[in-house]
């Protein structure tokens, strides 16, 4: 997916890598029930580094850059308030990343173009793959003073 309404169609694997389509690898939610969308973005942020701008983990480019695709102005609101406490989180010490700001991107839902077989489930079939996702933290998401 790409934050560019205009951006090319459905690129290939090689394309997207090579940093000139603009698009980024995401994960694809469609939401039945509006109400598990801020519990969502929180999970995304305890899952994921929001501080390194174009990078996870080893993995680095424009194609693995911190992005939050929202349907509508109401997700745009949450997704907002959700980065931003974290950033107060962040601040006042009581969550640590690699980074000390969140880099997250917020921006508008744009066409979903799926990645090509051979890079679906791709931890399935790779069962020694590499993987940089894990809980940064776990539990309750911490309270702001």
């Amino acid at each position: 997916m790409s934050p560019d309404p205009n951006a090319m169609e459905n690129p290939s694997y090689r394309q997207v890598c090579s940093g000139s389509t603009g698009h980024v690898e995401v994960l694809y939610v469609e939401l039945s029930d509006p109400k598990v969308y801020e519990a969502l973005v929180r999970f995304f942020f305890q899952f994921h580094d929001p501080t390194t701008m174009n990078r996870q983990g080893n993995d680095a480019g424009t194609q693995y850059a911190s992005f939050i695709f929202c349907a509508d102005d109401e997700q745009k609101k949450i997704a907002e308030k959700v980065k931003s406490e974290l950033q107060s989180l962040m601040d006042e010490g009581k969550i640590k990343y690699g980074g000390g700001k969140v880099v997250t991107q917020i921006s508008d839902l744009n066409q979903f173009y799926p990645a090509h077989e051979e890079h679906q489930q791709y931890l399935e079939k790779n069962p020694l793959g590499y993987c940089n996702h894990y809980y940064r933290f776990k539990g309750d998401w911490p309270e702001l003073n």
